[in-house]
């Protein structure tokens, strides 16, 4: 890398050739983060087709394949869906306003991509190293909403208006929670660098992780993130027997596509975030041979795996909650679980140092 930095500067000049090597090594990051994430939020809805299918004893698909190989079957199918998608016209209705109507999509997936560009998936492998990394997710994350309410306006429709409505009161109401789940993280690591908290988690095993101190945060947080990404059992924007599919009913073709894109590109958001707060991120473990001689991302990955496959089982266990069931779990159980564990944690933390240092104190503080 150094040598082609080199090569930059005696090409373009010292200025300008560090200013194009760092444009051109950024771009290969983008590209490399975002490729593979469209793959995953892709093939994730197969695996979403298939597990539940698995528990419901179905097959799911196995029809489309590659190339004819018989052992592929299925495994086709979320490229002959995004084929489908990108054939479908894009129908904007009578009385809709056009430039809203094509800017709500956008909205709604740019957030859910820019918020990769400070997730570490290892020591070394960081787009964009900065020290608010866990206030720059928040205000990524908390962007998305606005794609959500622009659609339901700007479609023009009472059915579309309603469940926009109702999305954006279930996305800010998890918010908090989520918000104040965090802040017992930050607390937890002293630091708002994504890289730093799961640094703050090393020790040799998976007792240092915060997913043992924190364990009902980690509970709010998860869950939390299921409700703000519109899962089953939190979708009622999206409940088709009462509003007829919520805020993008009128959607079509790629536009309706690029909805569907988000939720899952913000699920495995959600996932990666989960693991990286709570459960070490691309730390093993146990810090003892084979597994520490794993590469740190492959670690991450099964556990963005892991947490994604509970997102699924959600999905194919519970059934719907009532709109003010959801509500209420939110603001009178969730929000006020957090206020009492950072009010816990920060007494914890006040302890003299003397007991801090005695087990189990000494693994996390």
């Amino acid at each position: 890398m150094e040598f082609i930095q080199q090569l930059f500067e005696q090409l373009f000049g010292a200025e300008w050739g560090f200013m194009l090597f760092t444009l051109v090594k950024n771009l290969i990051y983008i590209i490399a983060i975002a490729v593979p994430l469209l793959l995953g939020v892709a093939y994730l809805t197969f695996a979403e087709r298939k597990i539940i299918a698995y528990m419901q004893i179905r097959v799911g698909p196995n029809r489309v394949t590659f190339f004819g190989i018989p052992w592929l079957r299925g495994w086709g199918q979320p490229i002959a869906d995004a084929v489908k998608a990108l054939m479908k016209e894009i129908v904007i209705p009578t009385g809709a306003n056009k430039f809203l109507f094509i800017l709500a999509p956008i909205l709604t997936i740019m957030p859910a991509l820019a918020a990769w560009a400070v997730v570490p998936f290892s020591a070394e492998l960081v787009l964009a190293d900065i020290n608010a990394g866990l206030l720059y997710i928040l205000a990524m994350t908390s962007m998305g909403i606005y794609g959500v309410i622009i659609a339901g306006w700007a479609s023009n429709s009472k059915y579309a208006f309603l469940g926009a409505m109702r999305s954006a009161a279930q996305v800010v109401s998890y918010e908090l929670a989520m918000g104040f789940a965090l802040v017992c993280v930050l607390m937890m690591s002293q630091s708002l660098n994504l890289g730093d908290i799961v640094n703050g988690q090393q020790g040799g095993s998976m007792l240092n992780w915060y997913l043992i101190p924190l364990f009902p945060m980690f509970l709010v947080y998860f869950i939390s993130g299921v409700a703000e990404t519109n899962r089953a059992p939190f979708d009622v924007a999206e409940g088709e027997s009462e509003i007829v599919a919520g805020f993008h009913v009128d959607y079509s073709g790629m536009a309706f596509t690029v909805f569907f894109l988000a939720e899952y590109a913000n699920m495995i958001l959600v996932a990666t975030l989960t693991a990286i707060m709570f459960l070490g991120g691309w730390l093993p473990p146990l810090d003892i041979a084979p597994l520490n001689m794993i590469p740190g991302f492959i670690w991450l990955l099964f556990k963005i795996a892991f947490l994604l496959f509970f997102f699924l089982w959600f999905r194919a266990t519970f059934p719907r909650y009532r709109y003010d069931q959801i509500m209420r779990l939110g603001w009178k159980v969730f929000i006020p679980i957090t206020l009492i564990w950072i009010v816990v944690l920060g007494l914890m933390m006040q302890l003299p140092e003397s007991v801090r240092n005695d087990f189990p104190f000494n693994l996390w503080f």
